[in-house]
């Protein structure tokens, strides 16, 4: 059994969890920000292909104490480097630590390096160069405070990377993350979706990816595919088996709009680049005068905040007007709205049933689930809007 480390988008380590045991994962075990778990070695194949949720797969390869720089040089020299990739790859070195003792992060860095590349001199008489934009090979290194943990990255690219993305809205959301709110939303695919502020379109694709059975990481390659384990064979095979399992592409009961025709141009290039132009709905409007397009469904939506809305005095008006249009027009639904803002619940005055905290990236948002019952729902005088 091989041992792997997931980092997710922080606020998702649950469904992260969940999703690893829905794989094959055994021996799961949630942190801050990600999750351990064990497997045969091919599991990271299956992993980086399928997982809608994690950032990386970490495969680790070394575990030890130590108590300065030399300790951790001496570690990483005594691996087999040369057996895991070749000289002609590249390499970059990330380190991230807690209440690590020592005084410099950059120094330990050159020192892994060094270990890396003394070790192939020995071997091979010659060592890999050092590419921090576009490396071949990344290997990641954890440092509490008294033990190293070495990992080479089996994803490259990060997994929120799907390959589709063709156009970015100003205000983007990780692909993770947009699939990890719909997990936490409890929307399934036969339930109408909607995205009334749809900007670039992530939050519908990801839905129609889940809806079809779509392995997000179809359409792109992977770090270990330039390792020297790779097994092409059972690589093939994992691909083959995930394509096999697609639905049909036809129309889904999700759509999306926007105010915006720049947005939706972006949009709809990569649903095209994602092959879901028949899938999913998409109009120009206003999402102050749209109504719903069914007796009951999901809202999911990440509004631009201040990025298309304008100052905080039109995002004040703008809020007031949103909360009124879902009580009207969208009775019987459910509504999650991702904010960075954490005077949202405030300003739409709409009573939350649920704040999830959530990053995107580092900006630190909640989740906010909304049951829409006309005539409710309204926030009274004493009603605590956020912790």
């Amino acid at each position: 059994m091989e041992q792997f480390f997931a980092p997710c988008p922080r606020g998702l380590e649950a469904v992260l969890a969940q999703e690893l045991a829905s794989l094959g994962a055994a021996g799961i075990k949630t942190t801050d920000g990600g999750a351990q778990f064990a497997g045969p070695y091919t599991l990271c194949y299956r992993v980086n292909l399928e997982s809608r949720i994690a950032s990386r797969v970490l495969w680790r390869v070394a575990d030890s104490p130590y108590r300065s720089e030399d300790d951790i040089y001496r570690a990483t020299q005594a691996l087999q480097w040369p057996q895991w990739f070749d000289v002609v790859n590249t390499i970059r070195i990330n380190v991230s630590a807690h209440r690590c003792p020592l005084k410099s992060l950059d120094f330990v860095t050159l020192r892994i390096k060094d270990a890396i590349c003394d070790r192939f001199r020995e071997q091979c008489g010659q060592r890999p160069n050092v590419d921090t934009e576009q490396p071949d090979v990344r290997v990641h290194a954890f440092l509490t405070a008294d033990r190293l943990t070495l990992y080479l990255d089996t994803t490259g690219e990060p997994l929120f990377k799907r390959g589709y993305r063709t156009a970015a809205g100003e205000a983007p959301l990780r692909e993770n993350l947009a699939a990890g709110i719909l997990r936490l939303s409890g929307w399934t695919p036969d339930e109408p979706l909607l995205d009334p502020l749809c900007g670039s379109g992530t939050i519908l694709i990801e839905a129609a990816l889940i809806a079809l059975d779509i392995a997000p990481g179809g359409q792109r390659s992977f770090g270990f595919e330039r390792l020297k384990n790779f097994d092409r064979q059972a690589w093939d095979t994992l691909k083959s088996a995930a394509q096999a399992r697609e639905r049909p592409r036809t129309a889904l009961p999700i759509s999306g709009s926007d105010l915006y025709g720049e947005e939706l141009k972006a949009a709809r290039a990569n649903l095209s680049a994602a092959g879901l132009v028949e899938v999913i709905k998409l109009k120009q409007a206003n999402v102050l005068e749209i109504s719903a397009p069914a007796a009951s469904g999901v809202i999911v939506t990440n509004p631009p905040y201040g990025v298309r809305l304008g100052t905080p005095e039109d995002l004040a008006q703008f809020y007031p007007k949103f909360g009124d249009a879902l009580k009207q027009k969208f009775s019987g639904w459910r509504a999650y709205i991702l904010s960075s803002d954490l005077a949202l619940q405030k300003l739409v005055r709409l009573a939350a049933s649920k704040r999830t905290p959530l990053y995107n990236g580092a900006l630190e948002c909640r989740l906010y689930e909304f049951k829409l019952v006309e005539g409710s729902m309204r926030r009274v005088k004493g009603v605590r809007s956020e912790e």
